[in-house]
Formats: C-alpha cells, sequence, structure tokens
C-alpha cells in the first residue's frame, strides 16, 4: 500500500475511496494546516492530494521524497503548484477540470445579476433596519437584455457563462489565447476580439482566464479607464488577475459602474479599499461551492492519485 496525505478537509466519498487501496493520512483539523505541520506530514508520501489553500513548490516536493509520484489538486486552477518543479522530480501534477465548470458559471452570472442590479445594496438596506419607500428611481441597476458580454477566456467556465449569457438575451465578445470550436462560437453567436475591443464594447467584462505571470494584474488602472463608465467586472477566475487598488480607485470614482468579486488577491483578506463601497457585490469564493460540485472534485482528485499509483495515465493530468 502506498502512502496518501491529503491536505486539507474533502469530502468523505473522496477519503474512502483513496483507503480502499492506499494508507491515508488526511487532514481533519478544523482549518487550514500550518506550513511546518504539512511539511512533516508529506515526508514518505507517495501522493499528495492538495487543496488550493497550500502551496505545493520545492520545498514541499524534497520534503516529501524521492518517492512522491503525483501531486492531485483538488482544484481546476493549480497557481498554488510550482508545475515545473514537479516535472523536474517526475511528479505527475493533476487538477480538477470540468467537474466545476456549471456551478463556478453560475456564480459567475449570480454576481454580474448582484452588480448590475444592486441586489447587494437592497439586502443590506433590508437588514440594516433603515425606512425604505418603493419609488420610480429607488435603487435603479442596468438591464442585460440587449447589452455585450464580454468573456475574457473562453474556455469551459467562460463558455458556460457565455450560455447563461446568451439566455438573457446579452450578445457575447470573447478573448482567447487559441481559437475555440467553431460549432460553440456558432452556437453562441459570439465574436472573437482582441482585449482592447473587449473592453471598449462590453457592458460586463467576466474573467475565466488561469492565473500566471502573463495574467498578474491582466486588469489595471489603463484597463478599467478603458472600459464604459456604466460597465461591471465581474472576477470568479483568481484574485491577482485585477490589480485591487487599481479596482478601487475605478470603483470609488465611477470609472466603471461596479464590480462583483469571488475572488481576492490576498485571500482571505479583502482590499480595505472594497469593503468601503456599494457598487461592488463580494462573495467569499463560492465558485463551486455545491455538495455535488465539491464532491466530485475531491473524487476526480483521488481518480488522478489512484491512477498514477497504479501506473496508469490520470484522467486529469496538467499539460
Amino acid at each position: 500500500m502506498s502512502r496518501v496525505v491529503v491536505t486539507g478537509r474533502i469530502p468523505e466519498a473522496a477519503i474512502e475511496k483513496l483507503r480502499a487501496e492506499h494508507d491515508v493520512d488526511a487532514w481533519s483539523g478544523p482549518e487550514s494546516i500550518g506550513r511546518e505541520e504539512l511539511l512533516r506530514r508529506v515526508a514518505g508520501a507517495d501522493a499528495i492530494v492538495s487543496l488550493l489553500t497550500e502551496r505545493v513548490d520545492a520545498e514541499l516536493l524534497d520534503a516529501a521524497g524521492p518517492q512522491l509520484k503525483v501531486v492531485a489538486n483538488v482544484a481546476v486552477g493549480y497557481d498554488n503548484i510550482d508545475v515545473s518543479a514537479c516535472t523536474a522530480r517526475g511528479v505527475v501534477a493533476t487538477n480538477t477540470p470540468g467537474v466545476l465548470t456549471d456551478a463556478t458559471a453560475d456564480i459567475a452570472f449570480g454576481l454580474i445579476l448582484m452588480a448590475t442590479r444592486r441586489l447587494g445594496e437592497g439586502e443590506r438596506l433590508i437588514r440594516s433596519g433603515e425606512a425604505w419607500k418603493w419609488g420610480m428611481f429607488f435603487l435603479l441597476g442596468s438591464s442585460l437584455q440587449g447589452k455585450t458580454l464580454g468573456v475574457v477566456g473562453m474556455g469551459g467556465i467562460g463558455q458556460a457563462t457565455a450560455r447563461r449569457a446568451k439566455a438573457f438575451g446579452m450578445e457575447i465578445v470573447y478573448q482567447s489565447r487559441s481559437e475555440i470550436d467553431p460549432t460553440i462560437t456558432a452556437e453562441l453567436n459570439a465574436r472573437r476580439v482582441d482585449l482592447d475591443e473587449l473592453l471598449a464594447v462590453s457592458d460586463v467584462v467576466s474573467l475565466h482566464c488561469p492565473y500566471g505571470p502573463a495574467t498578474h494584474h491582466l486588469i489595471g488602472a489603463e484597463q478599467l479607464a478603458a472600459m464604459k463608465s456604466s460597465a461591471f467586472l465581474v472576477n470568479t477566475a483568481r484574485g491577482p488577475i485585477v490589480d485591487e487598488d487599481a479596482l478601487a480607485t475605478a470603483l470609488r470614482d465611477r470609472t466603471i459602474a461596479g464590480a462583483g468579486l469571488d475572488v481576492y488577491e490576498q485571500e482571505p483578506r479583502v482590499h480595505p479599499g472594497l469593503l468601503e463601497l456599494d457598487n461592488v457585490a463580494l462573495l467569499p469564493h463560492l465558485g463551486s461551492a455545491t455538495v455535488e460540485t465539491r464532491t466530485a472534485m475531491a473524487m476526480l482528485a483521488a481518480d488522478n492519485a489512484l491512477a498514477v499509483l497504479s501506473g496508469e495515465q490520470p484522467p486529469a493530468p496538467i499539460a
């Protein structure tokens, strides 16, 4: 039996699947595991099932030892994993794409509605106990029908968000590093543009690109200034894709109309400038937070680990 270390709490069904074949050391504490404890626990591991809260770097890989075969990340994003360090040590790195597509797209579109229709402001007003009265100009928002959604990163989640937008009567433009299946663009009646044009024509910009050096602060002061003053920015990808200092300033100065965020530059810290503003909807990284999705993610991560330990190709290797 191989030794599998699970770095955080995951659904029990995935733990049971791993335990059926291997010796499993699963962290069960109420909070994220501390770094020193993590380095101690991974020693001698053949497989590590990691959460996005853990940094998988050369230090961690060396602490595990040369017998380590696989790091199975329970996330579609893998900016917490030094993939090149894994490759150099012959360690297979995997992730969990596909199974969280619809859940994350639901949150993205939920944030679009929250931002454009000022739902967060309305909910806070009711809970505050302040007096209010219906009126023709009370908490007016913006409609979506006939407006343009700009999707930055037209992978699975971007496509699923675009489908939801089309159902609401929106036009779709997108920016992507590569061409997508023409049947999808035809289905969505979507037009590929560069980022500059996307920012200029979109009424809502939704971010779905992976995070890395090329996308760090992809959206900063210059890009926000290029957007319509009536436009909204939504981010359900990774926090550092957006320069939060610049975003807070743009929202305060009404350079753009509003924003919806599920991810942050320094999670779980939220930029204090954002907390002071009413024209931004803020969620605590809920993109994949459904029972069904988190279970599917954990089960796919377990399948990835089990495949590598059996000498087989994992279902979802990181290219």
